[in-house]
């Protein structure tokens, strides 16, 4: 499938952007919204923004909708949650489907999806107790990087190295989730690798000097690196990718998602998570990745909307 949208822009109809909602990533959803929604209308498709509150069942009712273009981070738009309300609805919609989306917001699910299919992904445990802690302290040793299950943008994500402070970030973490995750610590590169009308784009290595690649270099930080060409010799590129494809493949991804993905000293790669709706700001990467893909801004937002002809058409 061509990675440009051969359609007429008029052919999308009237096309709802949903941006914002309720979410710990709203401030991010509310800046990939207008920029989308920007690119749609300079491209000639008849959009228009909701920032998506507790009248959404209102406003879906009230408007006509030809097609919605999912651009909510987090819970509410990008765990099954509003691409359910769609279906019921019988909009048309960008991304993923319900299982998808709900399946790969649950980062604790998703491990065990890949585990179950022999792909890599680092040891980890469930934290619901001070006693799960000191579990998975003993059985997973130090460091350890803990993360709320159904969170993403790095919300309250921490690096710890004994007990003490595990159990402060399962604590912090839980603010968020009731359901917090924490997994080995792999140290070495970071990369991020985007799927789009099922072709995996060039995959980008992140350099950042924060402990981790957290809210504050994905969205705040000017010295963040994002390398293009990722650096990695052409063999090991190709296993990278063939490895996010079979990772998004066992979740069920459509249209277009991010995985993220960490190597090892020894050059081996450790699957992290998959984003069924990534970031679209001048930080995002998505857009860093098509642009290498030879997609600028607009073009890449047309190439999202038409997928979701094809797949829900």
């Amino acid at each position: 499938m061509s990675l440009h949208s051969t359609l007429d822009p008029k052919a999308f109809g009237r096309v709802a952007v949903l941006y914002g909602g309720t979410s710990a990533e709203r401030p991010v959803s509310l800046k990939s919204g207008a920029a989308v929604l920007d690119a749609l209308q300079a491209g000639g498709v008849d959009a228009f923004g909701i920032d998506v509150g507790d009248d959404i069942l209102q406003r879906l009712a009230a408007e006509r909708i030809d097609r919605a273009f999912i651009v909510l981070h987090g819970r509410g738009g990008e765990d099954g949650a509003m691409q359910g309300l769609l279906e019921c609805a019988g909009i048309p919609y960008t991304g993923s489907g319900v299982l998808a989306s709900a399946l790969a917001m649950d980062k604790l699910r998703t491990k065990q999806v890949w585990q179950s299919l022999g792909l890599s992904t680092p040891r980890h445990a469930a934290l619901a107790s001070v006693v799960d802690c000191e579990a998975a302290a003993q059985e997973l040793g130090f460091p350890l990087i803990v993360k709320p299950a159904h969170e993403g943008s790095s919300i309250g994500m921490a690096k710890v190295a004994d007990l003490e402070a595990l159990v402060a970030a399962w604590k912090d973490a839980a603010q968020y989730d009731s359901q917090v995750l924490v997994e080995q610590w792999i140290s070495g590169p970071e990369f991020t690798i985007a799927v789009l009308r099922g072709q995996v784009l060039p995959p980008i290595r992140l350099g950042t000097t924060n402990v981790f690649y957290d809210y504050e270099a994905k969205y705040v930080s000017n010295d963040t690196q994002y390398r293009i060409p990722c650096g990695l010799e052409a063999a090991k590129e190709e296993e990278l990718k063939s490895l996010t494809a079979r990772a998004c493949e066992a979740v069920g991804t459509q249209g277009w998602a991010r995985a993220d993905v960490m190597q090892d000293a020894d050059g081996k790669f450790w699957l992290l998570e998959v984003n069924t709706v990534p970031g679209m700001t001048d930080h995002s990467l998505v857009p860093m990745a098509a642009r290498a893909a030879g997609l600028d801004f607009q073009q890449l937002v047309l190439a999202i909307l038409a997928d979701s002809v094809e797949a829900r058409g």
